[in-house]
This record gives structure tokens, C-alpha cells and sequence, in this order.
């Protein structure tokens, strides 16, 4: 099991021998899902999940003061207001993070599971823990008060962006797993209110997900399975979900 880092610069890699060779040792590639598919996604799903019909927009959905907050962050990264407008929260917390780690130099190119997914294509079988479409529904059925919550808090965090990746990636480059769980856990020990996201974004998936493991670990083919490294960390990680279920598992 490998956690990975979905954006990263160039000069991460080449990755440590051992992760390359855990890779070529394996029968299986497994990902959270498979974005190399990610032109396959039903479009007109995301259009209607993640946007307002032409008679609903943005500002009747929040209160004035988070719309004001996301008319600044969306102005200053280069959003047009008509468009940003037209975004339902979830959609437009995603947009403007992106668009905030891609300024700070940061490319899903060089993230883990794009670089592996690239060199297993046509070579090994790939599998998904989940799919692009669960992650829409994941995010599309979050209720309208736990929507702004979300886009609150990504707000709140684009200005500390680049302190944040740099502190992540040192811990995951080191492998200071207390040091990652700690980062992550971070905004609902801030804000407890988050607990609800978390708990659906993090640890329900957590235990779904190593469900899944549980029953690859059941065959005889040996599966190289990358998930973003917060799933993997901390008392209800999926690391400790499936030593809880008698499995081993050593950090290498």
C-alpha cells in the first residue's frame, strides 16, 4: 500500500527504488480511481452535479459574507465572476484549490497515481477502489449547509496553501506518518463543525476502501494499492482498520 500525493513538481522524482520495485513486483495496479478514464466520465452528470441551472446561481445559496469571501479568492485567482457564480460550493471549493496549487507550481501530472497509472497502462491490471462518478455522488449529496461548510474551510486554506503541501510532502517524502496525521486531522481540531465532512470524506471511505484490500489480500496476486496518503494515517486509517482485522503490516 502506497499513499500518494496528488499534485507534486517534477523534481520529486525518481521516486525511492523500493517504491519503484514494489510496483514491478506487483500482478495488480489499484487506485482510489482510475483518472486515466477521466475522459470517460459522464459529463453531463458533472454539469448538472456540480453547477446551477440557468434560473439558480451561487449567492442564493450561501450567506453574504461567504459569498463576498468567495468573490475576492475567486477574483484574485482568475475566476470570472459569472462563472464562479454558476458553481455549486462543493464544485467551485474543488476549482479554486486547484487552481491554487497549480499557481504554487504544483502539477497533477507528477502526482503518485497519475505517474503509476501511466507506466501500468496496457501492462497490468487496473483496478478502483472506487470510481470517478462515487466521488462525484460523494460530493453532489454533502447537504446545502455542509456544502458551505466545505467551501468555507477550502477558503480559509488557500492562503496557507503552500505552507500546508510543503509540511505534507515533507512528512510523506520522510515517511513521518504522526507527522501526516497530525496535518491532516488539523482543520477539525480548528473546527469541530468539519467533523461531519470528515466523516464521509475520510473515514466511511476508509472503511469502505479497506474492505476492498481485505479481499485482495484473500488471493494469491500481489496488488500494489495507492490511495491519498491521509487514508492510510491514524487511529482510524486504513492501516490500522486491517491490522484490527489481523492482518501485518510493516512500514518500509
Amino acid at each position: 500500500m502506497l499513499g500518494s500525493v496528488h499534485f507534486l513538481k517534477k523534481e520529486m522524482y525518481p521516486l525511492h527504488e523500493r517504491i519503484e520495485q514494489a510496483f514491478d513486483q506487483s500482478d495488480i495496479l489499484v487506485v482510489e480511481a482510475n483518472i486515466g478514464e477521466a475522459g470517460k466520465a459522464d459529463i453531463q452528470k458533472l454539469i448538472k452535479s456540480g453547477f446551477y441551472p440557468e434560473n439558480d446561481a451561487l449567492e442564493k445559496h450561501l450567506t453574504p459574507e461567504t459569498y463576498d469571501r468567495v468573490k475576492k479568492e475567486a477574483t484574485r485567482l482568475g475566476v470570472p465572476p459569472e462563472l464562479a457564480s454558476k458553481q455549486k460550493p462543493w464544485f467551485l471549493a474543488l476549482t479554486l484549490a486547484t487552481l491554487e496549487i497549480l499557481k504554487l507550481g504544483f502539477d497533477p501530472n507528477y502526482g503518485i497515481d497519475k505517474y503509476f497509472l501511466s507506466k501500468a497502462t496496457g501492462k497490468k491490471k487496473i483496478l478502483e477502489l472506487e470510481s470517478i462518478d462515487y466521488q462525484i455522488d460523494l460530493f453532489s449529496h454533502l447537504s446545502e449547509k455542509e456544502q458551505e461548510l466545505y467551501l468555507l474551510s477550502t477558503l480559509k486554506d488557500l492562503r496557507i496553501a503552500e505552507q500546508e503541501l510543503n509540511e505534507l510532502i515533507q512528512a510523506w517524502s520522510s515517511g513521518d506518518a504522526t507527522s501526516l496525521d497530525a496535518i491532516i486531522m488539523r482543520k477539525v481540531a480548528e473546527d469541530p463543525k468539519l467533523s461531519v465532512i470528515y466523516e464521509k470524506f475520510l473515514f466511511e471511505r476508509n472503511r469502505n476502501m479497506s474492505a476492498k484490500v481485505e479481499d485482495y489480500l484473500k488471493t494469491k496476486e500481489t496488488h500494489l494499492v495507492i490511495v491519498g496518503a491521509g487514508h492510510l494515517v491514524g487511529s482510524r486509517g486504513m492501516i490500522e482498520l486491517l491490522k484490527g482485522k489481523g492482518f501485518l503490516a510493516e512500514q518500509m
